[in-house]
């Protein structure tokens, strides 16, 4: 029988196809026949799977978006059931931003996808969408820990957030090797802890009470 040809499979391996060709050479002057060359198939192959350069964009960009998630999520479920909010905006912002070889790929293709986004509407939609869905969580986090005493009650949480995702235009500072990335971690953790330091004095406050409670019953 001849051998079943799963599409979405096929279509990922392009896209990845296009990822190491953006990482590699950039994509100013992208070509589906670059990209169909890299990923070992004709460009006739290509285009039965994408019809135009925008198409492969969108996809291999939203692909990128969506590793990226799965690296969060990785993170997260590394810190436990339940984790500080500082810890998990830190893995949030330190998945984001491209550290290591895997970040800096998806970092480099999510880069084209916004040059490209400001060219066609249909890319702008679907980056769009994606990135207030990211930052609908960023928020969500802000919002609690303000709830929670952990974050000063007069913080703006809008405000908070938008700081917080500033932090992510670290990016560039780290690709033209401006900043070392040791450096754009102390910021981040230096950014974090002013942002929980009345969380931090109130835990400090209970665990000081429950130590003398302690001593007490002692």
């Amino acid at each position: 029988m001849p051998k079943q040809v799963d599409h979405q499979e096929r279509r990922e391996t392009i896209a990845r196809a296009l990822w190491r060709v953006v990482e590699q050479r950039g994509a100013t002057h992208l070509t589906l026949r670059e990209v169909a060359q890299e990923a070992g198939i004709s460009l006739g192959q290509l285009q039965h799977y994408f019809g135009s350069r925008a198409d492969l964009l969108a996809f291999a960009g939203d692909l990128a978006g969506e590793q990226s998630a799965l690296r969060v999520g990785r993170a997260l479920a590394e810190l436990g059931e339940r984790p500080h909010p500082r810890a998990v905006l830190r893995a949030m912002l330190v998945e984001l931003l491209p550290l290591r070889a895997d970040s800096r790929v998806t970092s480099r293709m999510s880069a084209a996808y916004v040059l490209e986004a400001l060219h066609d509407e249909g890319v702008h939609a679907r980056a769009r969408a994606g990135l207030l869905q990211g930052r609908g969580m960023v928020e969500q986090v802000v919002r609690q820990a303000i709830a929670d005493g952990l974050i000063a009650g007069d913080r703006d949480p809008v405000v908070e957030t938008d700081l917080l995702l500033a932090l992510t235009g670290f990016t560039t500072l780290l690709e033209l090797d401006v900043i070392e990335p040791p450096a754009v971690l102390a910021a981040v953790d230096r950014h974090l802890d002013r942002l929980f330091t009345v969380g931090a004095a109130v835990e400090a406050a209970v665990e000081a009470g429950r130590s003398g409670a302690d001593g007490v019953a002692g």
